[in-house]
């Protein structure tokens, strides 16, 4: 078995949202450009160029934003230790 080198524990603050980004993104993008273009050539030649678009507006965003989203489940839920990890 392969070892793999994690990341220390600090990063997580900034991983989480650069996985999440990078998935959310994917399914968003593929869903709306399948719909306007149908399952064509030029889906292909189009989706990573909208995909890379909105993961630039979306990565930002989700660093600025996540902070407030936790606030907002603590309230909601009372979820405290759910949300200190």
């Amino acid at each position: 078995m392969i070892a793999v080198r994690k990341l220390p524990a600090r990063y997580a603050p900034i991983v989480m949202p650069f996985v999440l980004s990078i998935l959310m993104t994917a399914v968003v993008s593929v869903i709306s450009t399948l719909r306007s273009l149908g399952a064509t050539p030029a889906f292909l030649a189009t989706w990573p160029g909208a995909w890379a678009l909105s993961w630039l507006v979306a990565f930002p965003t989700l660093l600025v934003v996540l902070p407030l989203v936790r606030r907002i489940v603590v309230w909601l839920t009372g979820a405290v230790a759910a949300l200190t990890t």
